[in-house]
């Protein structure tokens, strides 16, 4: 298959998931086409620029909905719907349920890789094709998509969760006197897709690493992963005991995502080399 027989089968496939006939094919191509595709030529090509786009849409579409579907939240609970919503995590799931790990054209960077980036990928691409569809089809295309897709996934119990996990994690530390401090201790991936590691610690004990597309999303991750780990410690009277176990659980899961990551990088690594030495 070539290159254009393979852009054009994506257009399809894209297409049919998102039940939507694109006028202007070329703002599909570049919502769909990751920036290793495009090395060389104007960002325009990629879903760079439109995931920027797509973000600021998709937030106002989701403010609406939560405006007008909880008439009784207050700011501090509508705000926390639209964070939990629109986050990668959530964006990333639901991207992969829909399909959109088979539509995405990737660059020969990522041949070989197990295509690594493809999580921060699939969020990026669910936002820029709200912002396609909102340059082919005006709000109405893109609120239909966005009603379809995400909004299903909206619950009153999103109102309840931790705006900013960093936040909370301090709060509880701070009762025992201890303020919590972060350490990014690796960077991964190409400059185009880079992967952040952060360790969150509270004193000198190691708490939780967590992992993000920005050192402020690693850090998040981890006081969320500390949280998680913590959760029974905060909740009885025997703390030292229940934190050094905690702390010992959300070292070792990190420790294992982390060496997985790392081997991934090492491999492209190699590849690389390689191609050098034979070009």
């Amino acid at each position: 298959m070539t290159s254009n027989e393979e852009q054009k089968a994506r257009l399809e496939r894209a297409q049919e998931i998102i039940g939507y006939h694109f006028v202007q094919e070329d703002l599909l191509l570049a919502a769909i086409t990751h920036p290793s595709a495009t090395e060389g030529r104007s960002v325009a090509f990629s879903y760079e620029r439109f995931e920027f786009l797509g973000d600021s849409i998709l937030g106002a579409l989701v403010a609406v909905v939560a405006f007008q579907r909880f008439p009784d939240l207050d700011e501090g609970g509508l705000t926390r719907i639209k964070v939990a919503l629109v986050s990668g995590s959530n964006l990333s799931e639901l991207a992969a349920d829909l399909g959109f790990a088979d539509i995405i054209v990737f660059g020969s960077s990522e041949t070989g890789t197990g295509k690594r980036g493809l999580h921060s990928a699939l969020e990026n691409v669910y936002e820029a094709m709200v912002a396609a569809l909102y340059l082919d089809g005006g709000i109405q295309a893109a609120s239909a998509f966005v009603e379809r897709t995400l909004i299903p996934r909206m619950s009153l119990d999103m109102a309840n969760e931790p705006e900013n996990p960093k936040s909370v994690l301090q709060e509880k530390l701070q009762e025992d006197g201890i303020t919590p401090t972060y350490r990014l201790v690796e960077t991964q991936g190409p400059p185009h897709d880079r992967t952040f590691v952060a360790q969150v610690f509270a004193g000198v004990q190691s708490l939780a690493r967590g992992v993000g597309r920005t050192k402020k999303e690693a850090e998040s991750q981890a006081a969320k992963s500390a949280l998680a780990s913590l959760g029974d410690m905060f909740a009885s009277g025997d703390r030292s005991e229940k934190a050094d176990k905690a702390a010992v659980r959300a070292e070792k899961a990190a420790a294992k995502a982390e060496e997985k990551a790392r081997r991934k990088n090492e491999k492209e690594t190699t590849r690389q080399t390689k191609q050098k030495k034979q070009g």
